[in-house]
């Protein structure tokens, strides 16, 4: 058998091969086809009309096209439900405090040569309170009077035991307990299945959910016993020493007989705040991240917040504050006393940390915007409640010295 080889002196004819192909193939004229490679020196055709409007037109992103829920309610329902809780307690506090001039002006003569003080009337005020009790006791002996004899004087023992610890504490502190009663009360409520979708949508506040009104009613409420428990243990702890600053803090140009209404409206005002900055951190910061994909760990919701440990916060930073030199200690974990401002400075530090971290657990945003509501109304508040009181005098008299 020869070879044949082909030399550049001869040219060598062409090799003619048939062609095959599958009996199954059939070529799809109507189909465009790719090319097989990329001409560099090919020049694309110029787009269509309609391909330039595609490209030039501003089409949304997902995260674009999902609205961030709303923090103008929310701002709303703060500066407005503050104002009508200073508004009605500076009006409150001016009532009583001349109904309490008028009557110790009426009770003897030491009190018409001079202007009651202000401790004059808080300690008239806790007489008064005493003496409540003391026929409140009365009429239950009566009531009880046909009852067992054993059942009788256990009935009477429990009214003392229950009535004393009120008598013997300050004003401030029976208005913590008063709010831990209700804090309970909804706790309580939490217990029952059948009311779980109620309490879910109107006692826990959720920035998706778009309502402000749960600001307020989520500060009450409590869905775990120990969060109950140590919260109501530190407003009875922090709340009273509050309640006795914002009383020192009023000046005898402006007397005043009673200083619950002006915690209480510091206490709702803290609350409210505190639920307004978790809600603008969720809204503008926690939102935007999570629906962009810039958190990949990051879990798919955003978790409603309650309970009053923002306005507690509040209670505490006003206290460290007020009492620089106070101490305190924890009773879980059990630790030696130590200054109240170191203990203030680490619980704040560890919220910055838990909040920077994303830690969820509990709301640290809550607690920093309370810690930071109570260093405002330190410098601040005093004033802002005088201003608010003299506002609110109406036809009474300006110094309330005389009816």
């Amino acid at each position: 058998m020869l070879a044949h080889r082909c030399s550049s002196r001869h040219l060598c004819p062409p090799i003619l091969r048939p062609h095959h192909r599958p009996f199954s193939f059939t070529p799809n004229t109507g189909l465009p086809r790719l090319p097989a490679r990329h001409d560099p020196h090919k020049v694309d055709p110029a787009p269509s009309f309609r391909e330039e409007i595609g490209r030039t037109s501003d089409v949304e992103s997902f995260s674009e096209a999902v609205r961030q829920p709303s923090i103008r309610n929310q701002v709303l329902f703060f500066v407005f439900g503050s104002a009508v809780a200073f508004g009605v307690a500076a009006r409150q506090t001016n009532e009583e405090t001349l109904q309490w001039t008028k009557k110790l002006r009426e009770s003897g003569i030491t009190w018409t040569l001079r202007t009651p003080t202000n401790e004059a009337m808080r300690r008239a005020r806790q007489l008064e309170f005493a003496k409540k009790l003391q026929t409140g006791l009365n009429r239950f002996s009566t009531w009880v009077a046909d009852w067992p004899e054993t059942l009788r004087a256990m009935s009477v023992w429990t009214y003392a035991q229950v009535a004393q610890p009120l008598v013997q504490t300050t004003e401030g502190r029976r208005v913590c307990w008063t709010i831990g009663a209700l804090n309970g009360l909804v706790w309580l409520a939490w217990q029952f299945p059948q009311l779980q979708p109620v309490m879910m949508r109107s006692f826990a506040h959720s920035p998706l959910s778009g309502l402000s009104y749960t600001m307020l009613t989520s500060m009450f409420s409590h869905s775990s016993f120990f969060h109950l428990l140590f919260n109501c243990m530190a407003l009875a702890s922090f709340g009273s020493s509050a309640s006795q600053y914002l009383a020192r803090t009023q000046p005898e140009s402006l007397r005043e007989s009673t200083s619950k209404y002006h915690f209480l409206a510091f206490f709702v005002s803290a609350g409210l705040f505190s639920g307004l900055a978790s809600h603008v951190v969720a809204a503008r910061i926690t939102f935007p991240r999570l629906v962009a994909g810039l958190i990949p760990d990051a879990p798919r919701t955003i978790l409603p917040s309650l309970g009053a440990s923002g306005a507690i916060y509040a209670t505490v930073t006003l206290t460290a504050l007020a009492y620089p030199d106070a101490g305190m200690r924890l009773i879980f974990p059990p630790t030696p006393e130590f200054p109240i401002q170191y203990g203030v400075g680490a619980l704040v530090a560890l919220d910055c940390v838990g909040a920077l971290r994303g830690w969820r657990m509990f709301d640290h945003v809550a607690h920093l915007g309370g810690a930071a509501f109570g260093a405002l109304y330190y410098a601040y508040g005093p004033r802002m409640w005088e201003q608010a009181r003299l506002r609110t005098l109406g036809g009474l008299p300006r110094s309330l010295s005389s009816s």
